[in-house]
């Protein structure tokens, strides 16, 4: 065998990345990780997940003393924003999680390798000059931004979701392309800390990939608390002139172009592999039509030699492109790596959209599961409990939305649960939890849930699949 200067090298310190290194680590196989950015996380810590929620906690507490309320409950308050102040608690939550993954890769012997890799073959990148050897190579190199065409995104007038966190003074007026995740989370920071806020969004509904109640449902919630809904619409163009920008719109179908004015347009339609650059023409590797890297069940790529060679994980390879799915690889392609079994199971990867309230799911939707079951309704039974009849949420004014439990008619399996709630994104835990052990919607109805609590709503569901809810 080669004497490799590594058994495992990770291209790239996103959430797949980093916990790939970790566990490799902990296993006792010497381990680098390669990152070319000035602190580790990905954009997921760095200009993702992590800021944005920081901006999402503290613009609710500007728009629940700003739109009554907190008045409402008896507490008067007249709101300044300190818009600097919250960036500055954002930077600050960035910072203490970026450092404590540098102090994790110290405590696991974790090299950190700072550059850019590229490939040489199946056992050696170059990394700012120098070459690299590994028995095993794990691209985890994430994803970026898919650009808009013919649309350029300066970060000023133009934002993509990183220029978006960074915004030094409330838009007047912004406009979000897309109606996905990212766009309506970060235009409901904005919207709540005062911008006029329209989403334009190509198909006929928001929120594509969940379930289509609750995609029919975030649109009524959306609009009631002031934002503009262009659904069914198609960008055009955008034409920036100084500080503020003209985007033609036109119906996806067809029809009159229409121009909206703004001071800011968030770009958010999607993102994209990061495959570029990695020299994957050095070792034969090919991506697929969505650019994606294809691996087996054990996130080999088919560059595989006797001795290891390449594998991948996170946004780079296909499903779901969410910081949980690539920690979950990231720990089993560590533990296959090592000789052990690491598993994940695609079919149980909960998704969640941090507004107010929140929106989440996990398994099949309703059409999903219509369609495996050939159309034949007969073949799932549905069970739905609205939030508004939920003690907790009563008590906190939280009355919008609903849990959804979609259970397969003969066996009572649970397939697909979904929920709308403040604290959706926590509830969809236990939904994940049932199905990774085959939980019947019986199981979750006689299981007790702890009152007065949001996820007795879902204890509920379960038991209006088979017609038994008690609080409806």
């Amino acid at each position: 065998m080669a004497d490799y200067d590594y058994d495992v090298l990770i291209i790239g310190s996103g959430p797949g990345g980093y916990v790939a290194a970790i566990r490799a680590g902990q296993l006792g196989l010497k381990t680098a990780c390669v990152e070319s950015r000035e602190t580790l996380g990905g954009t997921c810590l760095n200009v993702g997940c992590i800021p944005s929620k920081a901006m999402l906690h503290a613009s609710e507490y500007f728009d629940a003393a700003a739109n009554g309320t907190m008045a409402k409950m008896g507490v008067k308050v007249t709101p300044e924003l300190d818009l600097p102040t919250m960036h500055a608690q954002r930077l600050d939550a960035v910072k203490q999680l970026t450092s404590g993954i540098a102090f994790l890769f110290k405590k696991n012997k974790v090299d950190w390798l700072k550059g850019h890799a590229t490939f040489k073959d199946a056992h050696s990148v170059d990394v700012a000059g120098k070459t690299v050897t590994a028995r095993n190579i794990v691209i985890a190199t994430g994803s970026s931004v898919t650009p808009l065409p013919g649309v350029t995104i300066d970060e000023k007038v133009v934002v993509s979701s990183t220029g978006a966190l960074e915004l030094q003074a409330v838009p007047k007026k912004m406009i979000v392309i897309g109606g996905g995740v990212i766009g309506l989370e970060l235009g409901s920071v904005w919207r709540r800390l005062g911008a006029e806020v329209t989403v334009v969004e190509f198909l006929d509904q928001l929120l594509p990939g969940m379930d289509m109640d609750v995609r029919k449902e975030a649109a009524k919630i959306f609009k009631k608390q002031g934002m503009a809904l262009m659904l069914g619409t198609k960008v055009t163009g955008v034409a920036v002139n100084g500080a503020s920008a003209s985007v033609s719109v036109e119906p996806a179908a067809g029809g009159a172009r229409t121009t909206l004015e703004a001071d800011c347009v968030l770009v958010s339609i999607g993102r994209k592999p990061n495959t570029d650059g990695l020299g994957l023409e050095a070792i034969g590797l090919e991506v697929n039509k969505r650019g994606q890297i294809e691996t087996d069940h054990d996130f080999r790529t088919k560059v595989a030699t006797d001795e290891g060679g390449v594998w991948a994980i996170g946004d780079v390879i296909p499903g779901p492109m969410l910081a949980h799915k690539a920690e979950d690889e990231g720990i089993a392609v560590a533990e296959n790596i090592a000789g052990l079994t690491g598993i994940v199971n695609h079919a149980v990867i909960p998704g969640v959209v941090y507004t107010l309230p929140e929106f989440a799911g996990v398994g099949l939707t309703e059409e999903q599961a219509l369609e495996q079951a050939g159309g034949d309704k007969a073949a799932i039974k549905v069970g739905k409990f609205p939030m508004l009849a939920n003690s907790r949420a009563k008590t906190n004014h939280e009355p919008d939305g609903f849990v959804k439990i979609i259970a397969d008619a003969k066996t009572d399996r649970v397939l697909g649960v979904w929920c709308i709630a403040t604290v959706a994104g926590t509830m969809i835990a236990e939904a994940a939890l049932a199905m990774e052990f085959g939980a019947t919607s019986e199981d979750i109805a006689y299981t007790c849930h702890a009152h007065p609590t949001h996820s007795e709503a879902i204890k509920e569901a379960a038991m209006a699949v088979t017609g038994k809810a008690i609080h409806i």
